[in-house]
């Protein structure tokens, strides 16, 4: 390929990027107008009621307004750092939070700066507070449509296909052609602390001179493998920037660095708020510099001379000018110290546009989650860079599109995948993984990685008692409870979004559950802190499943080891036992995107010691993948 056809296939990406930007915007705009005020807070979208508390300016002199939520604290939500929210207030008629709540828009946007439980701050702009304190009705905030992330990929892009003679051109021509990517020549070094296959990755990362995919399938070590690459570049580079997609991954990744005693800067806050993820966050840095405190005073008198604008005379605007030139050359002054005593700055993928960055160039990007990130995305961290690691799964969670027609059009295809499908000597496949059963992993390794993972001995025959099955399939279309009781079985429609839940399978997965427990025993289960994941595609079976378990008195003691989430949330996750609720079952054999396959390998390699799946055989095996692996869970029962 040429480079010509690279541009053409850049172009092509942009405008359904574009296709993606109009159909997320035009959703975005029916759900709010459309969709009850209920809906929106059970959809994690919404928090309503608020109650508003202190306004402040931050250390990086933004202005900031702490809310907190007052309803139900169990709900799952969607905020998080970065993204954009707009206030409201709501009429609502003897507490109707459906349809008939009146809800009527502030007129401004803000920024989540920091979420921790039921508590948030948001950067707003300035002189909004009183409307928000004084407001006759309940105050709400709700999550606001994306435009600055779309228009941080639109400009990704032009730079990319603009791009002449430079590394960003090389690195684009190379990504879309067979042309093979160039190496160094060094000896390989020993790290007796990796397995096999983890200590050729590493070498191989150090060898690549421009690309290399880092291929981690679940439980083989990628976050140990990565870290390690990481650490022997920065024995050959100043610095480094480490992105990933969510923000999540790069708390992750950020976490395990510090761990080893590299310093790491936080671009933006991080989702799990402690001490010690705080305190790499370049905020927290920033109001810890010596300087800082002479700064913030600049600053206040500068906010005092504004406000007092009449009485600062003559003078005032050669004072204020004075006084911006000494906090221009603090802020420089201190940005220059904080940024000259890390190794490693981390951030999202997105957050690599920050201004901080402005004019930074750096050896080596690693990108992590590589496989969930859309290609616009990846290019983001990519224009800072001389040569790309990319570190994921692309058998796992692909990336979220909205548009059906976006999809169909290859906007789902990532940059990891190009580099996989156009330069498989690129690739470095982790082998062996630490997590699962060996009946568990089997399945799994068949049918998408060719059979090239094998079981570490520790974990291979791990089981939670003796003579358990590892994986269980139930079929619920055998289960007898009478002709008049085969619809519990059935899937269901439900709320404004049709949701589909199945009563009878989450009813029967609490019960299995139960019986489980039951026979390990309270004591054991508490002692060895016995972890459990109830996991279904649907997020109304979620929210269902979550109901029925905290309406049963027997899982009380148990509440802190049981996570119940889509298969999305459990992305990175492990637990001991793991139960999976399929919920389609129809007559026509519909499954809807259970044909998205790739979520299925996330959901089924899960667990350590135990997999339940629940599901109707008739419904499902009409699909070649489900009919492969009932039989393969029956061949392994019949053994």
């Amino acid at each position: 390929m040429n480079r010509g056809s690279g541009i053409a296939l850049l172009q092509q990406l942009r405008e359904l990027l574009r296709v993606e930007y109009q159909e997320e915007k035009e959703a975005y705009r029916l759900q709010t107008e459309s969709m009850g005020l209920a809906r929106k807070v059970t959809r994690g979208d919404a928090w309503f009621p608020l109650r508003v508390g202190r306004t402040y300016y931050n250390s990086v002199n933004q202005f900031c307004i702490e809310v907190t939520r007052q309803a139900d604290e169990e709900i799952d939500h969607n905020f998080e750092y970065g993204k954009p929210v707009v206030f409201f207030k709501a009429e609502t008629p003897e507490g109707d939070l459906g349809q008939s709540a009146r809800i009527q828009y502030f007129n401004f946007t803000g920024t989540i700066s920091y979420v921790d439980g039921n508590r948030m701050v948001v950067v707003i702009p300035e002189g909004h507070t009183l409307e928000l304190q004084n407001a006759q009705e309940p105050v709400g905030v709700q999550l606001f449509f994306d435009e600055t992330s779309y228009r941080i990929m639109f400009d990704a892009l032009d730079r990319v296909i603009g791009a002449k003679g430079n590394r960003l051109a090389y690195l684009r021509d190379l990504f879309y052609s067979h042309q093979p990517a160039e190496t160094f020549t060094f000896d390989a070094m020993r790290f007796p602390w990796l397995n096999t296959s983890q200590e050729h990755a590493v070498n191989d990362v150090l060898l690549s001179k421009d690309v290399r995919v880092l291929h981690g399938p679940p439980g083989t070590g990628k976050t140990t493998t990565l870290v390690e690459a990481i650490n022997e570049t920065l024995m050959r580079e100043t610095q480094v920037l480490v992105c990933a997609q969510s923000n999540t991954a790069v708390d992750w990744i950020s976490e395990k660095l510090v761990d080893c005693g590299i310093k790491v800067l936080r671009l933006g806050n991080p989702t799990r708020v402690n001490d010690k993820m705080l305190s790499f966050t370049y905020e927290h840095r920033f109001a810890d510099h010596p300087d800082y405190p002479k700064l913030w005073q600049v600053r206040r008198t500068m906010r005092d001379m504004r406000r007092r604008r009449r009485e600062s005379g003559e003078h005032f605007h050669q004072k204020l000018d004075r006084l911006k030139e000494l906090a221009v050359e603090l802020e420089v002054r201190i940005n220059a110290d904080i940024f000259g005593q890390v190794r490693v700055i981390a951030s999202t993928l997105v957050g690599a546009s920050n201004k901080l960055l402005d004019g930074k160039r750096f050896g080596t990007v690693f990108i992590d989650e590589a496989a969930q990130a859309l290609e616009a995305a990846c290019w983001i961290p990519i224009r800072r860079a001389s040569r790309v690691i990319f570190a994921g799964d692309h058998c796992q969670l692909p990336p979220t599109i909205k548009s059906l027609e976006a999809i169909k059009g290859g906007l789902g295809i990532t940059l990891m995948e190009r580099i996989v499908k156009n330069k498989p000597e690129c690739v470095s496949l982790l082998q062996v993984q630490y997590r699962m059963n060996d009946e568990i992993m089997q399945f799994s390794s068949d049918y998408f990685y060719h059979g090239q993972m094998k079981s570490a001995p520790e974990v291979a025959h791990r089981l939670i008692h003796e003579g358990d099955a590892p994986i269980l399939w139930f079929d619920t279309s055998t289960i007898n409870l009478g002709d008049d009781e085969r619809h519990d079985f059935r899937e269901q429609f439900i709320g404004e979004t049709f949701g589909r839940v199945n009563k009878g399978e989450a009813n029967l997965i609490i019960s299995l559950l139960q019986i489980y427990f039951q026979r390990i025993g309270k004591q054991r289960i508490l002692d060895e802190r016995i972890d459990v994941g109830i996991i279904s595609p649907y997020r109304a079976q979620v929210q269902y499943l979550k109901r029925l378990i905290k309406k049963r008195p027997f899982f009380k003691p148990y509440r802190h080891l049981i996570s119940i989430n889509t298969v999305d949330g459990f992305q990175g996750q492990e637990r001991d036992v793991i139960l999976i609720s399929l919920v389609r079952a129809n007559d026509t054999g519909q499954i809807g995107f259970l044909r998205d396959l790739r979520r299925m390998n996330v959901a089924i390699t899960r667990a350590r010691m135990k997999l339940f799946i629940l599901g109707d055989a008739p419904t499902l095996t009409r699909h070649p993948f489900y009919k492969r692996l009932f039989n393969y869970i029956q061949g392994v029962r019949s053994q």
